[in-house]
Parts: structure tokens; sequence; C-alpha cells
């Protein structure tokens, strides 16, 4: 038999690894709601500010923009750059390199990620 559905709310929600200034909690995890197969949550990214360059190992990462605009920096010197903004998706294929920015000095990018494990995979560089 199935489990229960669950309704997640902000205050029950967990701070989770990150990377540089983000800020990322975990909302959909095992540990939350006993998910085994699917990771999801929350990432703020302060004005101005970025991650540290990283990537997530074997994982697939999906990213929708709430709010603000994200700069995603990607290839050998992170000088391939791509913009995205509220409603747009990001993947993030396993073991790519990539940088996120904050595009905004004064507004913060507020985004879901859902991740293709429960592992914490987020390999600084």
């Amino acid at each position: 038999m199935a489990g229960a559905l669950k309704v997640i709310r902000a205050a029950d929600r967990k701070p989770d690894v990150a990377s540089g200034a983000m800020r990322r909690e975990a909302a959909i995890s095992k540990g939350i709601v006993g998910a085994e197969r699917i990771w999801v949550g929350s990432v703020e990214l302060p004005p101005g500010m970025s991650s540290a360059p990283h990537h997530h190992s074997e994982c697939e990462s999906a990213i929708y923009i709430i709010s603000g605009q994200a700069r995603f920096r990607t290839g050998d010197k992170y000088d391939d750059v791509q913009l995205a903004g509220p409603g747009d998706f990001v993947w993030v294929p396993p073991h790519v390199p990539h940088i996120e920015e904050n595009a905004s000095a004064t507004d913060p990018v507020r985004m879901v990620v859902a991740r293709s494990t429960q592992e914490t995979l987020v390999v600084n560089l």
C-alpha cells in the first residue's frame, strides 16, 4: 500500500547542503516525507551573490525559476552564460560543473530544485 499524501509547509522544510551564498532547503526528501527516488527543495540566492563552482555528480537536476534573474555559467572557464527568469526551467545534466549567479543587485533569485537522488551531491570545485 502506498504512503499517504502529505503537504509540506514552509516551516517543515529543513536546511540542506548548498554551495557558496545559496540557501537550500529540502521539502520532499527521505528525512521529511520518506521519499526514495526524488529530492525537491527550494533555493534562494541573495542579490548579487553566486554559488561556488560545483557539480552534482551522477545526479540530474531540474530547476524552476520562481522569481528573479538567474545567470548560469558553464564551460571550461565558466564563460558559457545562460540567463533564466520567472517561469523558466533549467536542466543540469550529471557531472556538469556550473556556477549559479543572481544577476540582480537588489532582488533575490528564488528557485525550486528537483534532483534524481536522495544523496546530497554537491561537489564544490
